[in-house]
């Protein structure tokens, strides 16, 4: 389990002595019940360069993960409101989301209604 989720499911909101405010949980809680919050990043964005087969099989694999997630709606709906530039995000890939973008002017209702 990442630090993050340790301090999360242990009721700690930020580091002590910090002076940062707090993260909005509200927001964004979600993210700690994700399928991918114990799962190598890497595994979602792809590292410079990536092309072809290597791309489509990082893809495929991080999509397996979010097809068993309890979470995968509101991820899908936070990547395409805020229009993430990378990685995968509630199963949809850069390419996804750029398709989305383009045939409609409301990607994330399109995509929900398409799901």
């Amino acid at each position: 389990m990442s630090l993050s989720a340790q301090h999360w499911r242990a009721g700690v909101t930020k580091p002590r002595g910090s002076r940062l405010p707090p993260p909005v949980y509200d927001a964004y809680e979600w993210q700690w019940r994700g399928a991918c919050v114990d799962a190598d990043p890497h595994l979602f964005f792809h590292p410079e360069g990536e092309r072809g087969p290597a791309r489509l099989r990082r893809d495929t694999a991080a999509q397996a993960v979010c097809a068993r997630c309890p979470v995968v709606e509101a991820c899908r709906q936070h990547g395409l409101a805020v229009r993430e530039p990378y990685g995968v995000w509630g199963g949809l890939t850069e390419g996804d989301r750029e398709r989305a973008y383009r045939r409609s002017k409301d990607p994330a209702a399109e995509v929900a209604s398409a799901g």
